[in-house]
């Protein structure tokens, strides 16, 4: 049965992802308007991402204090569950059947995950000050490989931005519940504080870029990396683990291995629906004027209907030819 804390771990994380995911949503809809970063800056609708990103962050950190990392990050991968069908409804398109399957399958292996990481009781153990200086120093190293890839003109450059932000974004949260499981002012603190403000600024950047090139795609892999590297962490630094012993690991894998084909199906690009008939080009549409404005021709069908004309109507027209045939003019 599950502890109190934990049931609050889950619901906090349940409402972080709605606002993660109507964030990304937004995100996305921005960078697909705007050519650059300073173009995006000066949308609101930008800062409205910013502000939901914000609150996500918040009860993250929230859950955090009472869930451990490896509940409460995997428990991110609902924002993909809830992003996909609220951008289908935003941009007026139907979820495919296979979106739908991933769904499925993201709730059954997150199940499986809950099944195996949510008996414990509220994290008690934080990273010393120097194992957060030497995760971050390792981290901010692979960040920095990934964009230097992703700015190299490479055709997946939104799937390297993405997967920085997903480390950037799992970091940041693991440093973030050593500030939220009861920390003592002191200059450790203070530094991570920083560590954990400029992580977060930095993959919600990241992220911005990523989503450049489509929100599936991008948003899958964030969502699959951010729980990685925070699990990768909890469980090697902090001494985290599944219960059951082996066969709690065993279910562990399971449900990790059915929420990512979930994950994978609901990044799948959707195909872009025909446009309506009555739903014209501005170029069609101006063709269309411009031809309703010229004289209408009689149509043959017309003529053979209406027949030919009557001799009494025909009025004889003489066109005189300067051609010479046998020395007379002749007259049409």
């Amino acid at each position: 049965m599950l502890s109190s804390p934990v049931v609050l771990a889950l619901a906090l994380s349940l409402v972080s992802a709605f606002c993660y995911a109507a964030a990304a949503v937004v995100q996305e809809r921005t960078a697909a308007g705007t050519a650059d970063l300073r173009g995006t800056l000066v949308r609101g609708s930008w800062w409205g991402a910013v502000g939901l990103n914000a609150s996500g962050a918040l009860l993250h950190v929230v859950a955090l204090r009472y869930g451990p990392l490896t509940l409460v990050q995997p428990l991110g991968a609902l924002t993909l569950v809830v992003a996909v069908p609220l951008g289908a409804l935003v941009a007026r398109r139907r979820t495919s059947g296979a979106q739908w399957r991933g769904v499925a399958l993201t709730l059954v292996g997150l199940t499986a995950l809950l099944a195996a990481t949510a008996s414990g009781h509220a994290p008690d153990d934080t990273l010393g000050t120097g194992e957060v200086l030497a995760v971050a120093l390792v981290a901010f190293g692979v960040i920095a490989v990934l964009v230097r890839f992703a700015t190299g003109g490479s055709g997946i450059g939104g799937l390297a931005f993405a997967a920085a932000s997903g480390i950037a974004s799992g970091v940041g949260s693991t440093l973030a519940q050593k500030l939220a499981v009861g920390p003592t002012p002191s200059w450790g603190v203070a530094v991570v504080a920083v560590l954990t403000v400029a992580f977060a600024s930095g993959g919600l950047l990241l992220s911005q870029k990523a989503y450049r090139s489509g929100l599936g795609g991008p948003l899958a892999l964030l969502t699959l990396v951010n729980p990685v590297a925070a699990s990768v962490i909890g469980i090697g630094l902090l001494g985290e683990g599944f219960q059951y012993g082996t066969a709690g690991t065993l279910i562990a894998l399971a449900g990790a291995v059915a929420a990512a084909r979930g994950v994978v199906l609901l990044s799948r690009p959707q195909p872009h629906q025909s446009r309506q008939p009555h739903q014209d080009l501005p170029g069609r549409r101006a063709a269309s004027a411009s031809t309703r404005n010229q004289p209408r021709l009689p149509r043959p069908t017309r003529l053979l209907r209406a027949g030919l004309p009557s001799a009494a109507r025909v009025r004889p027209v003489t066109v005189e030819l300067g051609v010479e045939l046998t020395g007379t003019s002749r007259t049409v």
